[in-house]
């Protein structure tokens, strides 16, 4: 757990080899800066209600982080246990941010420190020199995950068409939200609402009339 020493591009070529000899369909566009919703259809105990902001898609396949699966311990806690010994002042989880092992993941509003600018005031990052300053700042948002989801080329293509997924263009607020326990609840209402009514209209909370 934390740092591996795994850049992006390592993690990526990883995907890659999982998935090796897999169909690829014809590319779709590129959903970066959506959020995946886990279907009713969708029964694979890894992504359960789940809610996945994909990082990147493109023609190599697609990577993305479980937003609402927070673990039982906090940033600074795993920074002050040996390899890492890193300054900390984050108290918020740590994340699983999928099934396939990778290196320690960040994604944060900072202007600077960030390797992709997911979506708008969203930046990610893997980089060790990056990511130090991130763990000792001061306001703004930072949050921080081990593992990540990982599609090869045309497997997102397939889920998607097999219904396994709904999509969702994500906010910064909704990328942030500490209230993951209703995350996916109340973007599900947001999806299926919007078919019918203007999504403008419907409140954050699905309760409220």
């Amino acid at each position: 757990m934390g740092f591996r020493g795994v850049g992006f591009p390592e993690a990526r070529a990883r995907v890659r080899s999982r998935f090796k000899g897999y169909d690829v369909l014809a590319p779709m566009k590129s959903l970066q800066g959506q959020l995946l919703l886990a279907s009713s259809k969708l029964l694979d105990p890894n992504f359960v209600r789940s809610v996945i902001l994909l990082v990147q898609h493109n023609e190599d396949g697609a990577l993305g982080l479980i937003l609402n699966r927070p673990l039982e311990t906090t940033i600074k806690q795993v920074c002050d246990q040996p390899p890492l010994e890193l300054p900390c002042s984050l108290e918020s989880p740590l994340y699983q941010g999928g099934p396939c092992d990778g290196p320690l993941m960040v994604v944060h509003d900072h202007e600077i420190g960030g390797q992709i600018e997911v979506l708008p005031e969203v930046h990610f990052t893997t980089d060790r020199s990056q990511i130090e300053p991130l763990l000792i700042s001061e306001g703004g948002h930072v949050k921080c995950f081990v593992g990540y989801a990982g599609w090869q080329a045309g497997q997102l293509e397939t889920e998607m068409e097999t219904g396994s997924w709904l999509t969702l263009p994500a906010e910064a607020g909704q990328v942030f939200d500490p209230d993951e326990q209703e995350q996916w609840s109340k973007l599900m209402a947001r999806v299926t609402l919007g078919r019918w009514i203007d999504p403008s209209q419907i409140p954050d909370d699905p309760n409220v009339n």
